[in-house]
Formats: C-alpha cells, sequence, structure tokens
C-alpha cells in the first residue's frame, strides 16, 4: 500500500467535526481501569491463598494468566482494527472487561476466578492498541505529545496506586471488594464511551491469514509464558526450556511470513521506518528495567525493611503520583521542542537513579528510597511517551494500527523478560550469599542474602540503563510522511 493510497484511504473517515475532548475522556477512564486492574492483585496473592486454598504455584496463574492473554492477543489488535470500527473494538472491550470482573468478584473458587482474570485481560489486551490508535488518529503530529501525555499520566499512575489501594481495601474488606469496586467505574465507562466515542479508523477488511495467527499466539504466548516460568522456578526447567524454544521458533516462521504476505497480521514493514525501529529497541530495553524495579523495590521493602505489603505500597506511591503528574507536562514539552531535550536527560536520571538503589541496604532510610523512586519515575516519564510518540509520527497512517500493536506486544514481552530475568539474578545472589552464611535460617542472614541478590540485580539493571541511554543518542524529531498529515485529519 503506498503512501499515497493511504492518504487517500485516510480522508475515507471525516475526521473535521470530531470533538476529541470526550473521546479522549472516554480512552482515559477505560485505561485507567483496565491497567489498575493488572497489579490490583499483587498485594491480596498471600490472602487469596488462604482464602481459596491453593498453594502460591497456583495462585500466580492469575497474574501470569492476564499477562499471557494480553501479550496473545495484542499482535492480532491490527487485524481486527481494520474489521472492526473504534467505537465497536472500544465497546466489546470494555464491555468483556466488565463481564471479566463481575465473574471474578461472583467467583467461589479458584477456577472461575481465573475464568474472569481470563476475561478481563481480553478486554485490556484489545484497549491498549485502540487508544493509542486512536489518539494517532484524531491528532496532527505536532499536538500528539500533550495526548499521548494524557494517556502516559494514566499508563502510570494506575498501576502505582494499584498496591496501595489494594492494601487499603484488604486490610478492612475481602479481596472480592478488589473487583466490586471497579465494577461502576466499568459501567460508567461504557455508558459515556456508549454516546460519546465515534469511529476514527477506516474499516478495510483485509484477508485474515489464520496461520499467521496460530504462529502469533504461539510465539508470543510461549515467550511469554516460558519467562514467567522461569520467574518462579528457575531458568533449567524442562517447562521453561520448552515453551521459549517452541516460542521463539513459532516466532521466526511467523516474521518470515509477514514479509511475505500481501495483508499481514503484524506489518513489520514499520521497521523500515528508521526512528520507528529504533524507538522500538529503546523501549523494550527501558521497559525490562521498569518492570525489574516495580518487581524488585516491594521485595527489598518487604523482605529487608520488613514493611508490610500496604505500607510498601504507600512507598512506592508518591512516585508514581509524581510520574502521573509529569506525563502530561512531557507530552506539552515534547510538542514545543522535540525528543531529544527530553529523552537524553530523562535516560541520564533513570541510570542515575538505578545506580543509587545499588547502594540500598537495611540502613537505607525511607525517606532517601522514596526521593531515589521519585527521581527514577520522573527520567521514565521523560523517556517513555515522547519516544513512542516520536516512533510513531514517522509511520504513515497505514500503519498505525500495526505500529502501536508492535509497541504495545513487545512491551508485554520485555516485561516478562525483565521480570524473570531479574528475579533469577536476585535468587541466585541470595542463595550464593546463603551457601557461606554460617546460619543461614536466621532470618537477619536471608534479608542480608536478599540484599546482596538484589545488589547484583540493581547491578545488571544499570547496565540495561546504559544501554538505553547509548540507544536514545540518536533519537531525533520525526514527520510524518509527505501529505499523510493533511490526509490523515480529513481536511
Amino acid at each position: 500500500m503506498s503512501t499515497a493510497s493511504a492518504t487517500q484511504s485516510g480522508s475515507g473517515v471525516d475526521l473535521s467535526r470530531i470533538k476529541r475532548g470526550p473521546i479522549v475522556f472516554a480512552l482515559i477512564i477505560g485505561a485507567f481501569v483496565a491497567i489498575l486492574n493488572e497489579t490490583l492483585l499483587g498485594n491480596a496473592l498471600p490472602e487469596l491463598v488462604t482464602a481459596l486454598n491453593v498453594p502460591y504455584s497456583t495462585i500466580q496463574w492469575l497474574s501470569t494468566a492476564y499477562m499471557l492473554v494480553i501479550g496473545v492477543l495484542v499482535p492480532v489488535t491490527a487485524v481486527l482494527q481494520q474489521w472492526f470500527t473504534t467505537r465497536q473494538m472500544f465497546l466489546s472491550a470494555m464491555i468483556l472487561f466488565l463481564v471479566g470482573t463481575v465473574i471474578a468478584a461472583i467467583a467461589p473458587g479458584f477456577e472461575l476466578l481465573l475464568t474472569g482474570r481470563i476475561i478481563q485481560a481480553l478486554g485490556t489486551g484489545l484497549m491498549l492498541p485502540v487508544m493509542m490508535n486512536t489518539i494517532l488518529a484524531i491528532f496532527p503530529p505536532e499536538s500528539r505529545g500533550g495526548a499521548m501525555g494524557l494517556i502516559g499520566l494514566v499508563i502510570m499512575f494506575a498501576p502505582a496506586i494499584g498496591p496501595t489501594v489494594s492494601g487499603l481495601i484488604m486490610d478492612s474488606l475481602s479481596w472480592r471488594w478488589l473487583f466490586i469496586l471497579v465494577i461502576p467505574i466499568a459501567v460508567f465507562s461504557i455508558i459515556f464511551a456508549a454516546v460519546f466515542m465515534k469511529n476514527v479508523s477506516e474499516v478495510t477488511k483485509p484477508k485474515v491469514d489464520v496461520l499467521s495467527i496460530i504462529l502469533s499466539t504461539i510465539g508470543f504466548g510461549g515467550v511469554v509464558y516460558g519467562f514467567s516460568k522461569a520467574g518462579e522456578g528457575g531458568w533449567g526447567h524442562s517447562e521453561v526450556i520448552w515453551a521459549i524454544s517452541v516460542g521463539l521458533v513459532a516466532l521466526v516462521i511467523f516474521i518470515f511470513r509477514q514479509l511475505k504476505l500481501k495483508d499481514p497480521v503484524m506489518d513489520l514493514r514499520a521497521f523500515k521506518y528508521p526512528m520507528f525501529a529504533l524507538v522500538t529497541v529503546l523501549l523494550f530495553v527501558i521497559m525490562m528495567t521498569l518492570f525489574s524495579t516495580m518487581t524488585l523495590l516491594p521485595m527489598f521493602l518487604q523482605g529487608v525493611l520488613f514493611m508490610t505489603a500496604f505500607k510498601s505500597g504507600l512507598t512506592m506511591l508518591p512516585g508514581g503520583v509524581v510520574n502521573g503528574i509529569m506525563a502530561p507536562i512531557s507530552g506539552k514539552l515534547f510538542d514545543k521542542f522535540g525528543p531529544r531535550v527530553l529523552v537524553i536527560p530523562g535516560l541520564i536520571i533513570v541510570a542515575l537513579s538505578i545506580f543509587l538503589f545499588t547502594g540500598f541496604d537495611e540502613t537505607t532510610s525511607n525517606g532517601y528510597l522514596i526521593t531515589v523512586h521519585i527521581v527514577l519515575l520522573i527520567g521514565l516519564s521523560m523517556v517513555m511517551m515522547p519516544a513512542q510518540t516520536t516512533g510513531l509520527n514517522q509511520l504513515p497512517r497505514h500503519l498505525y494500527p500495526h505500529g502501536t500493536a508492535i509497541l504495545n506486544t513487545l512491551q508485554q514481552v520485555s516485561g516478562a523478560i525483565g521480570t524473570a530475568l531479574f528475579i533469577s539474578i536476585m535468587s541466585n545472589g541470595q542463595k550464593d550469599y546463603l551457601k557461606t552464611s554460617s546460619d543461614p535460617q536466621n532470618p537477619l542472614e536471608m534479608a542480608k542474602g536478599l540484599i546482596e541478590g538484589l545488589h547484583s540485580a540493581f547491578w545488571i539493571g544499570f547496565i540495561i540503563a546504559l544501554v538505553a541511554l547509548v540507544l536514545g543518542l540518536f533519537i531525533r524529531k520525526t514527520k510524518a510522511p509527505e501529505g499523510e498529515t493533511r490526509g490523515g485529519m480529513g481536511h
């Protein structure tokens, strides 16, 4: 599909009279409940083990299955967005999410609770790419930063308050309230979107290649599952080796097939645009760092400083709030000055704060820890949305669904890889320390072992952050391909 034809098809949907405000608001509410839900359950897992009478290895599936479903579904959204209108996609996503939430709230046992979580994840997996694609469609490149910043506020703020909110609920109510309290917000989101959501993308109904969908499901599913299991039970497990190997083989075949098809499920020709390719790698690396700190910090707070789950959630809350405030500011600055002014200093801040993490031990004060965490999240807010917007801005309009699907998929995969990698580094460091300890069962010795393991993991995190910084030096402001802006905006 040439740029010219993309431009003409871009004017197939008249966007000149569309009210952007209500559409963005509908997207923000939907995204908020869907993303909040990802981290809401973390604090409740220990209580669910007791309440549902299942082992921890089983309860982990409430988180693992959620990531797995999103990792499998997001690659297919590029095709779905060409078959169904924006309105149909968004309302379907929110209705699925609501149904899953209701099932989870009334679930009598683990099996039905897991079913509810999987249906919720189907809604979330549909929602994220639709949200980004809609922003790309309704805003011209020169004002996308501010809009993406608002979305960034939700994407970063919702998971940050998740542990605190769930800690509060778990202190005074049963785990079912984690789902019951989400239901009215989801209902409001559906009603609001039914009134204000408009279709902003053209339905082209391309031929669907079923084999590609199967390969994508096995590929991304295998990799996410393999790395998730490695985080739980170590890398030598036969299940881990098989899942990752089968996943990688399926992905290689999937990639070759996409490059040959006239209507690929995920159009990898997006990588021909150099800034999009660079940003994809940069975000993959930075997401590994983000997920690792999100996983390792609560372990440090609870395992070394002996905080309760609620207190550790409260300790991490200020960073999340500051990040949420910074995201729209970064977006506005991006529109004014371009990406370099934000991304390079942001990456330096990220690397510096992870370097400071390597000095954390049992004497670290709460105030210092909160400050370093805030600094890290300020750095991340300067990188995430500006980099993402830069990469997507370079794509022609017909590649928007594919670009957003690629970025969202790789973020899920990098999250699974990052979490598994850092947890295994930390576990091995702790084991090595305890081997040399004279009293390995002593809680204080175990905490010291945890510190050793965390230091090793944060050092690797620091090296990865330096790699991201080197990549960030090459980022440049991008322009949409010739004629895309006018045609795409339907003037």
